[in-house]
């Protein structure tokens, strides 16, 4: 399945999967008044929501390539989390308001509702199987919008866990929990969206991927044999992909038929890395002597030469 297909396809999932929990929440927290409860719903109506604009999202970055975009659309996703950033940050204040004016006001009623201990558990559960899936599918594509809603997720399951302690204490005798409960939701919430900013920030500015990503791309270049050195490493975040330029050191005696072709090699060796977007490499004459100081290139290129020594010696 596409890339395009298998992000709208949870995208729609999860609009589906948080509609029906505020559903379910806001019937029970009618019906029982639980602030708990009432705080998930709020949590899951930010989620439908965010989810209808991860849909809008995702349809948009998962457009192909056309003129005036000949790089795709992937770049708007980055923007797409920073709305779910917003979403996250309104339901969590939603959430405190309410818990805190309950806590300050003190008339807090005893609360004994199998219903609101059912709804709890079954958002635990299709939180946690939410997050896992998202968190999956994310990675494999390299959506940012799809790991930040995972996320969410995964801090959703937190949240109804402290709901449903809240209940579940309200319910023996101490009424309390059930507001304070409702502000370790709202923490929560807040959290998610910090994590969210933070995470998406990156993409934004055109940050460098981590370290372990350059050496891999440094190793993808190094590993042709006419490549005998390289510097001026430079790779970084264009919304959720990777650009990369580098120089590469080659014989200067080749001819420039061969420079072209040694390019060509190591500009699709690098961009078959996942999450490599785009290379740019440009080929330099060993002999002129533009090695520059880098640990990471000495230390690949002293490996690649063992290798080679080895296998000259095995034949």
């Amino acid at each position: 399945m596409t890339r395009r297909r298998t992000l709208r396809r949870v995208g729609l999932l999860l609009f589906g999967a948080n509609l029906a929990l505020f559903v379910a929440k806001g019937v029970v927290a009618v019906e029982t008044g639980s602030l708990a409860v009432q705080s998930e719903a709020i949590n899951s109506l930010a989620d439908t929501v965010y989810s209808l604009v991860i849909v809008g999202g995702l349809y948009l970055t998962t457009r192909p390539p056309d003129f005036e975009h000949p790089h795709g659309h992937e770049r708007i996703e980055p923007f797409v989390s920073l709305f779910v950033a917003a979403g996250i940050f309104l339901a969590g204040g939603a959430v405190i308001y309410q818990s805190g004016t309950a806590l300050l006001a003190g008339d807090i009623e005893s609360l004994r509702s199998p219903a609101a201990i059912g709804v709890l558990v079954v958002s635990i559960g299709a939180k946690l199987a939410l997050y896992r899936y998202c968190l999956a599918v994310g990675r494999t594509w390299q959506s940012p919008a799809l790991v930040a809603t995972a996320l969410d997720n995964r801090n959703d399951v937190l949240t109804a866990g402290a709901a449903l302690a809240g209940v579940i204490g309200a319910a023996v005798g101490a009424p309390i929990l059930d507001p304070l409960a409702a502000l370790v939701v709202a923490i929560g919430i807040l959290h998610t969206g910090v994590e969210v900013v933070r995470d998406n920030v990156n993409y934004l500015v055109g940050a460098a991927p981590p370290d372990e990503l350059r050496k891999e791309i440094l190793r993808t270049a190094l590993d042709h044999p006419d490549v005998k050195g390289a510097h001026d490493v430079i790779a970084h975040y264009v919304g959720p992909e990777i650009d990369v330029s580098l120089h590469v050191e080659v014989e200067g005696h080749r001819t420039l038929r061969e420079a072209h072709d040694i390019e060509s090699a190591v500009v699709q060796s690098v961009e078959e890395l996942q999450q490599v977007d785009d290379a740019f490499v440009h080929v330099d004459p060993k002999e002129l002597g533009e090695w520059k100081t880098d640990e990471a290139v000495d230390q690949l290129v002293e490996t690649t030469e063992e290798t080679t020594d080895r296998a000259d010696d095995g034949r």
